[in-house]
């Protein structure tokens, strides 16, 4: 494995340490506020650390705190999308999202996750993002432009080149 390979691998070790343990933090006792998109159903959510995170319309998720320092490490998502902006630094330790079927860690980057019909879809605009299943010690990281598939299960991870109409597709649900 290179070193890359096991700098996430090491990444997603430390990261989800305990991740099911710890209570969720409410937005703005996070030192987070939201922000409604006008004419749509989305809103942004702008944390003081520099991470925000637009959010679809009907998504489910919860924002955890797992050190306990008063700002959000983690989110449990449980349905619909999200589209993060972690910039390096913002969030010491990294940001991890959290899905039925998959867990998605990074240090500062750009990067969508949906959950729905029973799998989870992770796709990066920037930076580099590890994925594993929750269970599983096998990790696969993406780069710009590439995306994963996560079903229940234990296949193998498969990264792909996501071809332009489904990331436009999926970025048009953010107005992007």
């Amino acid at each position: 494995m290179s070193a890359r390979g096991r700098f996430f691998r090491s990444l997603v070790a430390v990261l989800f340490a305990g991740v099911f343990w710890v209570g969720a933090a409410h937005a703005q006792d996070a030192g987070c506020t939201f922000e409604p998109v006008p004419s749509t159903s989305r809103q942004i959510l702008r944390c003081r650390e520099g991470l925000a995170v637009i959010v679809e319309g009907g998504a489910r998720f919860t924002l955890e705190d797992r050190d306990r320092n008063g700002s959000p490490d983690a989110v449990r998502l449980r349905r619909k999308a999200l589209l993060l902006d972690a910039p390096a630094g913002a969030v010491q330790g990294g940001f991890a999202v959290v899905t039925p079927q998959a867990i998605a860690a990074v240090r500062g980057t750009k990067w969508t996750v949906d959950v729905g019909n029973g799998k989870t879809s992770v796709f990066v605009l920037r930076g580099r993002v590890a994925v594993q299943r929750p269970a599983s010690t096998a990790v696969v990281v993406l780069a710009p432009g590439d995306g994963v598939d996560v079903e229940a299960g234990t296949g193998k991870l498969i990264v792909k080149h996501w071809p332009a109409k489904r990331v436009s597709a999926l970025l048009a649900r953010f107005g992007q």
